[in-house]
């Protein structure tokens, strides 16, 4: 089974990957707490951080906007990744991502709909969007398994769910107006205005569902050798695809809560680790949400400082990478004729 082999034979690219993306990720680091509209050394923000400089304006700079951004932006990109992964692998498609099949939808739609009618259970803004990115993700599956045709089926009913969530979100806004205050940034995605109160809310909740993918990274390389092969080895399909559909979901659902739909993360990052190292569950997924983070960070900061002054929402750099990633792999699938859900 070349899947199972894939790690044995990337070792060199293993090797390689881990001191590449921890350098990345660290300078993507840096530079996001350094570079802005005000500027901040290397020996202020080691005083900032020291707890030498709590008083001057570069301290609330970092402390109330660059440092929650920070985090915002490399927790929403590890856990895209990691749902990309995870729904690519459980669904047997590789066009499978949590912005194309309805699941960011989903959590989206639901993050609005607490927000108008619960506004003071603001704290369940995950659970709230977990459900949402729960049932579409099942509506999405339960669609494509009963019409029983290629894999372009489940992105065909996703579309067809997303664009459906997508109006009923565009419906609440209209009528109630006041319900999300950074509309604009919600719709796209932004990690703009972000309170470090948000991101300590939601990062249980990635931290541990990733640690949760981690563990049953095994499982899932076996799940992706198809249900027959699954079966054979022992593995539990029904119970192993709906705990991975869960986990997708609720680190889908956490990133919609924190920075609104932010899309194509976890199409792209999969895609590029896979080709570099294969398929090997426990560190493939370990790569694709390091890189996921990497990613989403390296695009906020073009986005903060590309037209400055001025500043786009992250969602925009990211279309602009995914939406021809995503066609060239549906002309690859096309071209290969598919295969069956």
């Amino acid at each position: 089974m070349p899947i199972l082999r894939t790690c044995s034979a990337n070792k060199g690219a293993h090797k390689a990957l881990v001191p590449l993306v921890c350098c990345s990720l660290g300078l993507l680091i840096f530079l996001s707490l350094t570079i802005g509209a005000t500027p901040i050394g290397a020996k202020g923000l080691l005083a900032i951080l020291l707890g030498e400089d709590t008083r001057s304006l570069s301290y609330r700079i970092v402390r109330h906007v660059r440092l929650p951004r920070t985090l915002a932006a490399m927790l929403c990109g590890m856990a895209m990744a990691l749902s990309g992964a995870i729904l690519q692998k459980v669904l047997h498609n590789p066009l499978a991502g949590p912005s194309l099949i309805g699941v960011n939808s989903g959590a989206g739609l639901f993050t609005l709909l607490g927000a108008a009618f619960f506004p003071h259970l603001v704290a369940l803004g995950p659970t709230v969007a977990f459900v949402g990115a729960m049932l579409s993700s099942l509506l999405v599956y339960t669609l494509a398994r009963r019409s029983g045709s290629t894999r372009l089926t489940i992105i065909l009913a996703g579309v067809a769910v997303s664009s459906l969530l997508g109006s009923c979100t565009d419906a609440l806004l209209t009528l109630r107006p006041d319900t999300q205050m950074g509309r604009l940034d919600f719709l796209i995605g932004s990690f703009a205005h972000i309170p470090f109160s948000q991101v300590v809310q939601g990062a249980p909740y990635i931290v541990g569902s990733a640690l949760l993918a981690l563990v049953l990274g095994h499982d899932l390389t076996i799940l992706s050798l198809g249900d027959e092969v699954a079966l054979s080895l022992g593995l539990d399909v029904g119970r192993t695809r709906f705990f991975a559909l869960m986990l997708a979901s609720l680190l889908s659902a956490s990133s919609v809560s924190m920075c609104g739909l932010v899309g194509f993360v976890g199409l792209v990052i999969p895609h590029m680790v896979r080709s570099l190292i294969g398929e090997d569950s426990s560190l493939y997924l370990f790569h694709t949400a390091a890189a996921g983070a990497v990613l989403t960070l390296g695009c906020d900061l073009v986005a903060r400082n590309l037209f400055r002054p001025y500043e786009l929402p992250v969602g925009i750099v990211l279309s602009f990478i995914g939406s021809p990633f995503f066609l060239l792999l549906l002309f690859r699938q096309k071209n290969k004729g598919g295969s069956h859900v």
